[in-house]
């Protein structure tokens, strides 16, 4: 049996002041261990402040395509963003446009190499690659991260497969549209082993994103399977709307309370998993 491992990721990193603030933390707590940063969201700039005072911090590119702001301005991009320069929120379309125009495929293409430029002016180590709502699950746009992100130091990316056991028994209504995205899970893994990439074999958070509780992470913690796991949050000292409208709803401020927990660190010493990065894989 293959050794458990354990990576416990925030993603969002730059996007409000309070969610870096909420990271900063639980960081220092030694719970969370990595970061997913977005780029071009307003607090950047913050984020990477901070990040630079936390070594132990695994901090990666959390790839905004969808439902956020680009790095390119509107003129170099305009079949991606509006003229505010910002991306749309209609997944299903524009995951369409993707498949079916080549121009819209170019023009991401130069956006995916300008957030991985973004991020290599932060002079921050490049621990892994991911992506806001998971978008790299469309085949043609992991086929252009794939492309240019090795370039720039890519060696891993998150898979966002969560057990259809698992899923099916703790939050039953969320099992079917898991077992649903199974084919272009196995066509995801299949491509970043043939690129050589690191990845987790499996990831817990989707059933509950944007509110992954104490309870819920004791949850996974009991249950965790044999290889490397990661686990997702969406921290910060405010909460819902306040920070996104995409985040309306959110129990942030619970999922901090939860990682700052001594009970969450107790549990985790326990089963002797110190929460690691996608760098420190073997």
């Amino acid at each position: 049996m293959r050794p458990r491992s354990l990576i416990m990721t925030a993603d969002d990193f730059g996007h409000h002041e309070d969610i870096n603030e909420a990271i900063e933390r639980a960081a220092r707590a030694g719970t969370l261990s990595c970061a997913s940063l977005m780029v071009g969201a307003p607090a950047f700039a913050d984020a990477v402040t901070r990040a630079r005072g936390l070594p132990e911090l695994r901090v990666g590119l959390h790839l905004t395509l969808v439902d956020g702001f680009a790095t390119l301005p509107h003129g170099k991009i305009p079949l991606l963003v509006d003229s505010a320069g910002r991306f749309r929120s209609d997944m299903v379309r524009y995951g369409f446009r993707i498949f079916a125009d080549a121009r819209f495929r170019r023009q991401l293409r130069d956006e995916i190499r300008a957030q991985f430029e973004a991020y290599l002016s932060s002079g921050l180590k490049l621990d892994h690659v991911d992506t806001h709502k998971h978008f790299h699950l469309h085949p043609n746009l992991l086929d252009l991260i794939l492309e240019v992100g090795p370039a720039y130091g890519m060696r891993a990316m998150r898979v966002p497969d969560e057990p259809f056991a698992f899923v099916r028994r703790q939050a039953r209504g969320a099992a079917l549209g898991n077992l649903a995205l199974k084919p272009l899970l196995r066509r995801m893994r299949a491509k970043l082993t043939a690129a050589g990439m690191r990845h987790n074999d499996q990831m817990f958070g989707m059933a509950w994103t944007g509110a992954m509780t104490l309870e819920r992470m004791l949850a996974v913690i009991d249950a965790l399977p044999s290889g490397v796991s990661e686990m997702y949050f969406h921290p910060a000292t405010s909460a819902g709307a306040g920070l996104s409208e995409g985040m309306r709803g959110y129990r942030n401020t619970e999922e901090l309370d939860a990682l700052l927990s001594k009970v969450l660190a107790g549990r985790l010493a326990a089963n002797k998993l110190k929460p690691c990065g996608y760098a420190d894989l073997r």
